[in-house]
């Protein structure tokens, strides 16, 4: 991924991996390992918004909260505002927090139901202790504003409100710091379909206003499509394939890729019945024992005895006048 224009990206993630250990028997002892994240390499560049899609289970969500260094990474770097946060001490780390935000998924349970939107809002304010008292009320009344929800309703309770305005208080308490980073953990995945679009409107707006960069993690593809820049698709810990948006959507080189956008529906009916879908034979293997070589070979219809033997490398693909277009393949060329 050398290739990658590091000097504009906003966030650099390396070799990422995060392995939870397997214990077993009265003394605990480590018998194995879930590779959840098991070496991924990207870059979110200033101003994008880099979809990260995949099936459950596939590490995600992982990624991002390694990332934001809400759990502890195995091994890897990442570098943030050119600053690597990686192995940085709590202490140091805090300073930086407030650059670097998350949507949760579930806007049930990531508010706490015994405090008002107020006090969720302002919360993060007091922690980083921004403002003034009056300063700090004054900000809680313009997110909420922001955000499209009246400001009247601050000493409300969580339940007082829908899922969709649930969803925008946390937008509102993540960007209560003024933050350049913001990982979206599937934010619009426990919300009514009708909902969905408005809060994905909503991000697209405030990522003009205020010039953020999103990570956004999901799995409903035409959601990813619309507010994506660039695509990075994952596959049992690690990422397959990654480009522009269009070159992901209209030209895909992965094999994994390409069956997930087969399962997408289109909404014209003679496109829907004469395109092939391509159904996936067998389970997804266990993270805790990921096959050898290339990890979707058993899988894949197109597998060699070269792919159960050789983990494919990262490689671009894209002609020396376009953007790159990333795919761990070793026939992806058949594709091109």
């Amino acid at each position: 991924m050398s290739a990658l224009q590091e000097s504009s990206a906003l966030v650099q993630v390396r070799d990422l991996k995060v392995h939870f250990p397997i214990r077993k028997g009265i003394m605990r002892r480590q018998v194995g390992a879930v590779r959840a994240v098991d070496g991924v390499s990207f870059d979110i560049f200033k101003g994008e918004t880099l979809g990260l899609v995949g099936e459950s289970g596939c590490g995600k969500s992982t990624t991002g909260l390694a990332i934001l260094r809400l759990i502890d990474m195995t091994s890897g770097q990442v570098v943030f505002e050119d600053q690597d946060i990686s192995t940085l001490p709590e202490s140091q780390l805090r300073a930086m927090r407030r650059r670097m935000m998350m949507i949760f998924q579930d806007p049930y349970s990531s508010l706490n139901p015994r405090m008002t939107v107020n006090s969720i809002i302002i919360e993060p304010l007091n922690v980083f202790k921004i403002g003034e008292p009056r300063e700090r009320a004054a900000r809680v009344q313009e997110l909420m504003s922001l955000v499209g929800l009246n400001p009247a309703f601050a000493n409300r309770y969580p339940h007082e409100f829908s899922g969709g305005q649930r969803q925008r208080i946390g937008i509102a308490r993540a960007l209560a710091t003024n933050p350049s980073f913001i990982v979206g953990d599937e934010p619009i995945s426990a919300l009514d379909v009708s909902i969905q679009a408005q809060v994905v409107n909503l991000l697209s707006d405030l990522k003009q206003q205020l010039n953020l960069t999103y990570l956004f993690i999901g799995h409903d593809l035409s959601m990813v499509r619309y507010i994506s820049n660039r695509v990075a698709v994952m596959y049992l810990g690690r990422v397959v394939e990654l480009s522009n948006r269009d070159a992901i959507f209209d030209h895909p080189l992965h094999p994994y890729t390409r069956s997930l956008l087969s399962a997408v529906p289109i909404a014209n009916p003679k496109r829907e019945r004469a395109r092939q879908r391509i159904i996936l034979q067998g389970d997804v293997p266990s993270p805790a024992k990921p096959p050898s070589g290339c990890r979707f070979h058993p899988r894949c219809p197109f597998a060699t005895q070269e792919c159960s033997a050789i983990d494919p490398e990262m490689r671009n693909l894209a002609p020396a006048d376009t953007a790159p277009h990333w795919v761990a393949c070793h026939h992806a060329e058949k594709f091109v």
